[in-house]
């Protein structure tokens, strides 16, 4: 991506390729070969969890919080408001609505997400559950 602008826009298309499910364009903005937290995982596995998220979480959508672009870089804070059907992260939310946030960052070679660095806040999930 050569601007700021046009990195922006197409993280956003991103976005609205994942919240629409349509996995068949998922290619067009992530590699072939894409990694995540470290791990080559290929664009099939990404795929993949992307489509059981959805499966699990069918009211997933990724909503953004904070957005920072200094290309090649993506850093976003990403705002989640849904009910997984069963346990999620390991936790027994099952059909209750939580709240969280990921923070995540992404490299991006030419048009592509190349590289996915992701953190949950699972802290956030583990108190709701505390109290309700």
């Amino acid at each position: 991506m050569s601007s700021v602008a046009e990195l922006r826009a197409r993280y956003q298309a991103y976005l609205d390729c994942l919240n629409a499910r349509s996995w068949s364009e998922l290619g067009d903005f992530v590699d072939d070969e894409v990694r995540y937290n470290g791990r080559t995982i290929g664009l099939a596995t990404y795929r993949e969890q992307r489509e059981a998220e959805a499966r699990d979480i069918p009211d997933l959508r990724y909503d953004i919080e904070l957005l920072v672009c200094e290309p090649p870089h993506i850093a976003a804070r990403l705002r989640f408001d849904c009910t997984p059907s069963g346990d999620f992260l390991g936790l027994p939310v099952r059909g209750r609505r939580i709240r969280f946030t990921e923070n995540v960052i992404y490299r991006c070679t030419g048009t592509r997400i190349t590289d996915v660095w992701s953190v949950i806040d699972k802290p956030a999930v583990e108190a709701q559950l505390r109290d309700s």
